[in-house]
C-alpha cells in the first residue's frame, strides 16, 4: 500500500481500492463489437422476416431496418415463385417429351404395320401372277398339242402308199396284215397296229366323230383325205387302211411308235 505524506509524516494511503476483476467490469463495450452486434441482429431480423428495435437505436434506423426485412421477404416470396414457375415448366417440357416419345414410337408402329402389309400384298399379288402365268402356259401347251395332232392326221398319204397294191380279202384287220410288209415294217407291229386303231374307230369304216369331223378306220381329219388313197375312201376298208399306214409311216416311223404317243396322249 503505498504511502502519502500528512504533516511531514508518512501515513498509508486511505483511498479505497478496487480490485482488478471490478475494476475490469466497469470498461466499456467497444464501437467495433457494438456494430457487429448491431448488425448479426439486424441480418437475422432481416431473414426471420421480422425486425426487433435494438436498444438505443433510432427510429430511422429502425424503419431501414423494417424496410430491409420488407425486401427481403418480398425477395423471397419471388424467389419461390419463380422456382414454382420453373418446376412446373420442367414438368410441363417433361411431359412433352414423353408424348412426343410416345407419338414417335406410334408413328414408327404404324410404318412398320404398313410395310408389312405392302410387303405381303407384293408377294400375294406375285404369287397370283404366277399361277395365271402357268395356267396361260398350260393352255398354250394343250392348244399347241391339239394343233399339232390336228396337223398330222391332216398329212396326205406318201406316194409310196397310194401305190401300194390293194387287198380287199378278208376282214379290216387281214387287210392291214397284208400291208405291213409293203411299208417294210415286219408282222409283229400288227400288235400295236391293232389296239390303236381300236382305240380309234374300233375298226369301223363308217366311224365319224361328230365334234371334229375325223373319220374311218384311221380317223382321218378330215376324212377327205383319204381320197389320195383312193376315190372310195368313205366306204372301202383298204383304202382308209393304206391311207391310214402312209399317215403313220410319214408321222412316227411304225405302227409301235404311233402306239406309244397314243398311249401317252390319247391321240396320235
Amino acid at each position: 500500500m503505498p504511502w502519502v505524506e500528512t504533516d511531514g509524516a508518512h501515513a498509508p494511503d486511505q483511498r479505497p481500492t478496487l480490485s482488478r476483476s471490478r475494476r475490469t467490469s466497469h470498461r466499456k463495450t467497444p464501437k467495433v463489437t457494438l456494430i457487429a452486434a448491431s448488425s448479426a441482429f439486424a441480418l437475422a431480423a432481416v431473414a426471420a422476416g421480422t425486425v426487433a428495435a435494438w436498444p438505443g437505436t433510432s427510429p430511422a434506423a429502425s424503419a431501414r431496418l423494417a424496410g430491409a426485412a420488407s425486401f427481403a421477404g418480398s425477395q423471397n416470396a419471388a424467389d419461390s415463385t419463380v422456382t414454382g414457375a420453373a418446376m412446373a415448366t420442367d414438368t410441363v417440357a417433361a411431359d412433352s417429351v414423353h408424348q412426343l416419345k410416345v407419338s414417335e414410337a406410334a408413328a414408327r408402329q404404324a410404318a412398320l404395320r404398313q410395310a408389312i402389309a405392302h410387303e405381303r400384298a407384293r408377294k400375294a399379288a406375285q404369287s397370283r401372277a404366277a399361277a395365271a402365268a402357268a395356267q396361260s402356259a398350260a393352255r398354250a401347251a394343250a392348244l399347241a398339242a391339239a394343233r399339232a395332232a390336228a396337223a398330222r392326221r391332216q398329212a396326205p398319204a406318201t406316194p409310196a402308199a397310194a401305190a401300194q397294191p390293194v387287198t380287199a380279202s378278208g376282214s379290216p384287220q387281214q387287210i392291214a396284215q397284208g400291208m405291213l410288209g409293203s411299208y417294210g415294217w415286219s408282222a409283229s407291229q400288227f400288235s400295236c397296229l391293232q389296239p390303236l386303231w381300236n382305240a380309234e374307230s374300233g375298226w369301223n369304216v363308217s366311224a365319224s366323230n361328230t365334234s371334229s369331223g375325223a373319220y374311218g378306220i384311221p380317223q382321218a381329219l378330215p376324212g377327205s383325205k383319204m381320197a389320195s388313197a383312193g376315190a372310195d375312201w368313205q366306204t372301202d376298208a383298204a383304202t382308209q387302211i393304206r391311207w391310214g399306214l402312209g399317215y403313220i409311216q410319214s408321222l412316227y416311223g411304225s405302227p409301235c411308235a404311233a402306239w406309244s404317243h397314243e398311249e401317252a396322249y390319247g391321240w396320235y
